[in-house]
């Protein structure tokens, strides 16, 4: 993809941002006269608004677009994709397909509302989202891939992993979650696992959320404010507010190792949602070869939003 040079038109400095977050109370941050607009009637899509009462546009930082796409064109085209998606449910039922799309991606990066899409009019009873905790005791002493195994798709079923097995890749080390060796073991064992699944006929897709750190901080503020959306801003979250480059090195490393023929990743830019939501269904669509697709609708994924990692060699080198 190529490099965008977007900047915010109202930039606040990161470090400023990363202090209220880490030390102030949500009174002081209503005394900043910081608010979120959009909480009832666009309930998944808030705006953080500065003390002047414009909105805080860190969604800008290197993206290549210079407008949202506008709630009229995303509904629409969200609408068209997801029958494109149920027609795909059909097929994958129906001939008993078996598919696997990973999440992944930065805190507040927009996986959850986008699974949120994929599913949104899909039949339960041929998908599953698979979210898991933090592992047990007994989980800890299993083969890593174990549990997620456990989860894979039967014949005719879509599985959904908000997070894969690829949080050994980045969240762990960045946290500290897994020792030195343990991480070795992934990166020199993922390829050979991924090849497995997709030998025994799995649809493999991995989809990287990326935002922009502004974005991502912005994000984080709305959930302190938010009564709705606390829940979502975790101890880990602040936590990991001083670690941007820590992801960033092992994200890197991620790719190059692990962006291959079997499971090439495909990068989202999700700084504007909309966008990032609709062309994530297209990645999707275009890889399924169901009957009655509509080529005008799904179309071509926009390179600008979607598309291999930078940087990362090609699916056939590795």
């Amino acid at each position: 993809m190529d490099s965008p040079v977007q900047r915010p038109r109202n930039p606040i400095d990161v470090d400023e941002m990363i202090s209220w977050l880490r030390d102030e109370s949500l009174d002081d941050l209503e005394a900043r006269g910081l608010s979120v607009a959009g909480t009832f009637d666009e309930v998944d899509d808030p705006v953080l608004l500065a003390a002047d009462g414009e909105p805080i546009d860190s969604w800008r930082e290197n993206h290549p677009y210079t407008e949202r796409m506008t709630n009229e064109d995303y509904d629409r085209t969200k609408r068209l994709l997801q029958i494109e998606l149920l027609k795909a449910q059909s097929w994958i039922a129906d001939t008993g397909q078996r598919l696997v799309v990973g999440f992944d991606g930065r805190d507040a990066a927009g996986k959850g509302g986008t699974i949120k899409r994929f599913i949104e009019h899909l039949n339960p009873r041929g998908f599953r989202v698979v979210a898991l905790p933090a592992p047990t005791a007994s989980e800890q002493g299993q083969w890593y891939f174990q549990r997620y195994i456990a989860h894979l798709p039967t014949a005719g079923e879509m599985v959904m992993y908000d997070r894969s097995w690829h949080n050994r890749a980045v969240v762990e080390p960045v946290m500290g979650f897994c020792s030195a060796d343990q991480y070795r073991e992934f990166m020199r064992a993922v390829p050979l696992f991924e090849e497995m699944l997709v030998r025994s006929g799995i649809i493999l897709i991995k989809f990287w959320f990326s935002v922009s750190r502004r974005e991502q901080l912005t994000r984080f503020t709305i959930r302190r404010i938010d009564p709705v959306r606390q829940w979502k801003l975790s101890p880990i979250d602040i936590a990991s507010l001083d670690r941007w480059d820590d992801y960033t090195h092992y994200k890197t490393e991620m790719f190059r190792r692990t962006h291959h023929r079997h499971g090439p990743w495909t990068v989202v830019r999700s700084n504007d949602k909309k966008r990032g939501r609709c062309e994530a269904m297209r990645v999707v669509l275009s890889q399924l070869d169901y009957p009655g697709k509509d080529e005008e609708i799904v179309g071509s994924p926009d390179p600008l939003i979607v598309g291999p990692p930078p940087a990362a060699p090609t699916p056939d080198d590795t």
